[in-house]
């Protein structure tokens, strides 16, 4: 989803207490695929979207070596549906489609609104309407194709956590449209459950952003959602929310929160696709909290957030990493044999993306030799004014398979890396070290490993002079 490091605020603040009894009561309720209520006021399991990106790769790539792991823990999960397209035609059409097809299997949809005008502040995820009369008309046609029967509806991700774009005036003219649009869809569908945006714990306090929410016309809603395309674990956003209900005053109001990628909780700081994450709790009503209604997938495993590749891009490499980290137990296969729709699905999610929008680098990549048995390709892709992201190559030249890899440099300049994705990175002063990430540690001969990082920089940013594999100089 959006962002730019205005995600200081919202990303680096310190998280509120955890509830680890909420972790370990729970514990048995998460169910993959979604179970029955216990808490909240939603009853039922959640629709899985059968064109899904993560469906249509593994239905392209049956036979890669991460295709198992993935399908059994995130292949088989109900995912949120984004709509983004500002055609108000296509809007309808689209989520009549989606509706629909959950209804006939007797489970509720998720969907996620995402069409506000100035979304993501310009950010990577820009895009929608271009102004609030276009995003009125644009939620009645979203609202026609709801039908009648349960249906969660995430209204406008970052709307109200993010407004750092917007003037006093922007502000109350997006918490109006808000309200309106909480209004237009609860009419259209008395049994839709309507969400609004409450960022996540680490982010606005409980107190700022009930306000956020009251002035977006909460109070006519279902409740809020949090932890959108974040890390933040499930016990810190429960805690976050009840403060919010507290702080509100409004004791009907419930919770969502996005579980896709919390499993692990969050890598210190990091945002941008950062390494070591793991899939949270399956989809499911079975919270165990009479403050939540329900654990869902809204950022959808595998999609980037724009460093490991363009927001909202399936990546393998990440899915595979969440999925062998993850928290959800594997389920039989036979439930992800779904076939992808031949439509694709127009539905980006939102990325976290630097505080300079980035651009393709104009710094030259740097090709090292290959030494004694290793070649090693280092590639500056993104650079802006104190940062940029490289992809590092390593090639097996030598004779032999190579099982296990250590890569070992030295940056040029005053480098520091933030943020590595498909290897572990560790640095000190100049020199890094880099280790494979388990699963694509062995290297035939002829054989390739990549991985990617995200680095600071002041001064110039040369590439490294050489490299080392495993103690061989590449370079």
């Amino acid at each position: 989803m959006l962002r730019s490091p205005h995600t200081s605020q919202r990303r680096w603040q310190t998280a509120v207490a955890a509830l680890a009894a909420v972790t370990a009561g729970t514990a048995g309720l998460w169910l993959a695929g979604g179970g029955s209520a216990s808490a909240g006021t939603i009853t039922g399991t959640f629709y899985r979207d059968p064109d899904s990106q993560v469906l249509r790769w593994l239905a392209a790539n049956p036979g890669d070596s991460r295709a198992a792991l993935i399908r059994d823990r995130i292949g088989v999960q109900p995912q949120a549906k984004w709509f983004t397209t500002p055609n108000t035609a296509q809007t309808t059409s689209a989520v009549q489609g989606y509706v629909g097809a959950a209804n006939a299997a007797g489970q509720i949809p998720v969907l996620v609104a995402y069409a506000i005008p100035n979304r993501d502040c310009g950010g990577a995820s820009a895009g929608g309407t271009t102004n609030l009369t276009e995003y009125a008309a644009w939620v009645r046609a979203f609202a026609a194709g709801l039908g009648t029967r349960t249906a969660v509806v995430l209204l406008e991700p970052d709307s109200l956590a993010l407004q750092t774009c917007l003037d006093s005036a922007g502000v109350a003219a997006r918490g109006a449209a808000l309200a309106d649009a909480v209004t237009v869809i609860k009419q259209a569908n008395p049994s839709a459950k309507v969400y609004l945006d409450a960022g996540h714990s680490a982010w606005n306090s409980a107190g700022d952003q009930a306000g956020r929410l009251v002035a977006a016309g909460v109070r006519g809603s279902d409740g809020f959602y949090s932890n959108v395309s974040n890390f933040r674990t499930t016990a810190d956003e429960v805690a976050y929310g009840r403060s919010i209900i507290s702080a509100i005053g409004a004791a009907n109001l419930h919770q969502v929160v996005d579980t896709s990628r919390n499993g692990r909780g969050p890598n210190g700081s990091q945002w941008c696709d950062p390494a070591g994450r793991g899939v949270g709790v399956g989809p499911t009503t079975a919270t165990g909290e009479a403050s939540v209604d329900a654990f869902v997938w809204v950022k959808l495993p595998g999609e980037a957030d724009g460093c490991a590749a363009g927001a909202g891009q399936f990546v393998p490499d990440l899915a595979y990493q969440l999925a062998l980290n993850g928290v959800v137990p594997s389920t039989p296969p036979t439930s992800a044999s779904a076939t992808p729709s031949r439509t694709p699905s127009a539905s980006p999610t939102p990325s976290r993306t630097p505080s300079s929008s980035p651009t393709p680098s104009r710094t030259p990549s740097s090709s090292a030799p290959a030494g004694a048995g290793c070649g090693v390709a280092y590639k500056i892709d993104n650079q802006w004014n104190n940062g940029f992201t490289a992809t590092v190559t390593i090639t097996n030249r030598g004779p032999a398979t190579v099982s296990g890899w250590t890569l070992t440099f030295a940056f040029a300049g005053d480098q520091r890396i933030s943020n590595a994705w498909n290897a572990t990175a560790t640095q000190s002063g100049t020199a890094v070290t880099v280790r494979d990430g388990g699963w694509n540690g062995t290297l035939p001969v002829g054989g390739t490993a990549a991985f990617g990082f995200q680095a600071s920089y002041s001064g110039t940013n040369a590439a490294p002079a050489s490299f080392k594999v495993n103690g061989t100089t590449c370079s």
